[in-house]
């Protein structure tokens, strides 16, 4: 298959440890995935992560830079991974879309105050969030959004780790800051696979959008 771009993938694990998922069956969209590593919110406070994707994200750029440069990730790497998108590497337009499957995005959502094992935005940002805190609102997504480029958000009715509405909100502030969005809330919990029919359908359907047929 005909390489279309390569894809940064970031991993999940809630900032503080690494998930299993770690998007290589996205090759089958024709994209040459790429692992990101980033510091865990033990080892450093926000925003520590996004300088170590950023670095991530020139490497994969400068492997390939014939090709375009996709970011994507799965929960808490999949907030990296809009923040990557939404702020740019270099610039803010030079990635040229953003995937993000079941991201938490704003840290001041009540349900992570109520996780039995801590709330993973204290973690990250290193104090509790609040709404006139600097580094609450830095590490809010949409506080970022505006510069157009493409987004595919993805998530689960029945996720107990990230509540449904994070990329229902999300969804409505892109669109409404001129992002092209492709959104599905489908059935299921936290960490579906990637290969699932309707998750690799709405992946397909996005790419095409984005990038040259293979």
């Amino acid at each position: 298959m005909t390489e279309r771009g390569v894809l940064l993938w970031i991993h999940g694990g809630g900032w503080r440890g690494r998930s299993s998922e770690d998007g290589a069956g996205l090759a089958r969209h024709g994209l040459r995935v790429v692992q990101a590593t980033y510091r865990l919110s033990h080892e450093a406070h926000w925003p520590a992560q996004l300088d170590d994707v950023r670095e991530a994200a020139r490497r994969a750029r400068a492997a390939a830079p014939e090709l375009p440069l996709l970011v994507g990730g799965d929960s808490a790497g999949a907030t990296l991974a809009l923040h990557l998108a939404l702020r740019g590497v270099d610039r803010r337009d030079d990635v040229a879309a953003g995937l993000a499957w079941w991201a938490p995005t704003d840290p001041l959502a009540a349900q992570f105050r109520l996780r039995p094992d801590g709330n993973p935005w204290a973690d990250l940002i290193g104090h509790p969030p609040a709404a006139d805190d600097p580094a609450t609102v830095d590490a809010t997504v949409a506080t970022h959004a505006g510069n157009g480029v493409p987004v595919l958000l993805v998530h689960a009715l029945d996720d107990r780790s990230v509540p449904v509405g994070q990329t229902v909100d999300l969804t409505a502030a892109l669109l409404a800051a001129g992002h092209p969005v492709h959104s599905l809330i489908t059935h299921g919990g936290h960490g579906l696979d990637l290969d699932r029919p309707d998750l690799a359908a709405v992946t397909t359907a996005f790419l095409d959008t984005v990038l040259p047929k293979g």
